[in-house]
């Protein structure tokens, strides 16, 4: 089961994630997202559980915690939605 973990400190990284939520049960994959201009963090990410139930438990425990002084949001990842190109706009 994919969660959506955020509100993350912009200094967290993955292995600090992955320990997070292992407490929880086994976790698959850990994914921070960043700018792709700039490269920072973009505060949030993705965490991949084996087991449903696991992460149930995680959401349970984790949203709304502090995590780095920061209240961490978690919960379900909804499914990702077709995005339409952005490409160069004529302004006239």
């Amino acid at each position: 089961m994919k969660l959506y973990v955020g509100n993350l400190p912009f200094s967290t990284t993955e292995t600090e994630v992955n320990d997070l939520f292992s407490q929880h049960g086994e976790v698959l994959d850990v994914a921070l997202i960043s700018d792709r201009e700039t490269g920072r963090p973009k505060g949030f990410g993705f965490v991949e559980m084996k087991e449903e139930q696991a992460a149930r438990d995680a959401i349970g425990a984790l949203d709304g915690q502090d995590f780095g002084g920061r209240n961490i949001k978690v919960n379900e990842a909804r499914p990702r939605t077709e995005r339409r190109g952005g490409g160069q706009r004529n302004r006239w």
